[in-house]
């Protein structure tokens, strides 16, 4: 089963209005189907492919002449020196739409990006499946804990798989190709215990010096590897928001993942009733709803960081962004009943800089106006 990705259009806009497209995104997010789908008319060729990986590093300008109608490029990571090649024929052709490029990490692939394909690629990053990508068509919707213990990565949906199974795999298949492959990390058992650590810390305010003595490593390290996270999209950092204020604010920032399913696998969490009663399970309800929103933004194209609040007398705010030049706010609460004082968290900030909208996610069905402030089922988290 293929689902539409909302991206789709915009991804079609670009190829018309740019040489060549780069799709950024982790494994297994879509990245390969949906340039299939979109681009039926030109070949793909993967760089995973041990005899394509040889022909383009060995013989790039002979790889680059078999594809004079265009190509989709799969993994580029693979081979990076490929990237001052393909500007060259851009720079020759000058024709839109002719190379479609996809990557799993970003780390050295956006900055040789950048150099080689500056002015000349639209970027686009596809993380996994969006809830409404998944369940806007379905009659019977499933409960909350079961979308955040599946997560949102297209194969376990479209091949109807075990979420423990899934995950397992995915995680060992990432340590190997990635971990090992591309970023030359040894340890990879000693890799793999930092990873669950900080599945342990989704949604907490990050400490290097902690993380890093807890796995037996130094915090350097322990930076390399969050970057590492960050760069193959398992993880982001959510900066803390201070422009402007004068307060004593912290300045570390929050750790999440990106995936659901994938932090309930790495906290041994094995089926949705156990979630229900995780002590982490706010944590999870709290990176699901970011990642929503990220992709909402990632999927339209639009500019501009999420943050969040947090001064050093543990007054907090989950989610500030910016929208139109305008300052909002977003409380986020797993619980399905609102009481009065669940709002409290909304209402220090707007005394400190203007806030023009204040928002709460929670965990039940219905979305209302209550008390000046906009309550949203998790349901309806970016549903546009």
């Amino acid at each position: 089963m293929y689902y539409p990705r909302i991206i789709s259009s915009h991804i079609q806009r670009l190829a018309a209005q740019y040489p060549v497209v780069t799709i950024t995104g982790p494994r297994q997010s879509g990245k390969t189907t949906l340039c299939k789908k979109l681009f039926a008319d030109l070949e793909y060729v993967t760089l995973e492919d041990l005899s394509n990986r040889a022909f383009a590093t060995e013989d790039p300008q002979g790889f680059l002449a078999r594809y004079n109608s265009g190509v989709i490029l799969d993994e580029i990571q693979r081979v990076p020196s490929l990237l001052s090649y393909i500007q060259g024929v851009v720079d020759a052709k000058d024709q839109n739409g002719l190379f479609i490029l996809t990557g799993s990490q970003q780390l050295e692939l956006m900055d040789r990006v950048n150099q080689s394909l500056a002015g000349r690629t639209a970027i686009v990053k596809l993380l996994p499946l969006s809830y409404h990508e998944i369940y806007r068509h379905q009659e019977t919707l499933p409960t909350l804990e079961s979308v955040l213990y599946y997560g949102f990565y297209p194969r376990i949906f479209k091949e109807k798989l075990n979420p423990t199974e899934m995950y397992s795999f995915y995680t060992n298949t990432y340590l190997e190709r990635d971990i090992r492959s591309i970023f030359q990390v040894k340890d990879l058992v000693l890799f793999e215990n930092f990873l669950k650590l900080c599945a342990g810390r989704n949604g907490q305010v990050l400490n290097y010096s902690s993380l890093a003595s807890d796995c037996g490593i130094d915090q350097k390290t322990a930076k390399q590897w969050l970057s590492i996270l960050e760069a193959s999209y398992v993880i982001k950092r959510l900066a803390p928001y201070y422009k402007n204020l004068n307060k004593r604010v912290i300045k570390a920032p929050k750790l999440y993942f990106y995936d659901s399913g994938l932090v309930c696998y790495l906290l041994g969490i094995r089926s949705a009733e156990q979630l229900n009663q995780h002590p982490l399970a706010g944590a999870i309800f709290e990176s699901y709803v970011l990642s929503e929103l990220w992709k909402h933004r990632y999927n339209k194209i639009q500019q501009g960081e999420l943050y969040y609040f947090r001064d050093s007398r543990g007054r907090e705010v989950d989610v500030v962004f910016e929208e139109d030049a305008e300052l909002s706010q977003l409380e986020i609460k797993m619980g399905k009943t609102i009481m009065s004082k669940t709002f409290s968290a909304l209402k220090y900030l707007p005394t400190l800089i203007g806030i023009s909208q204040s928002w709460l996610v929670y965990g039940g069905d219905d979305s209302y106006q209550r008390s000046g402030y906009s309550v949203l089922s998790w349901r309806e988290v970016a549903n546009n």
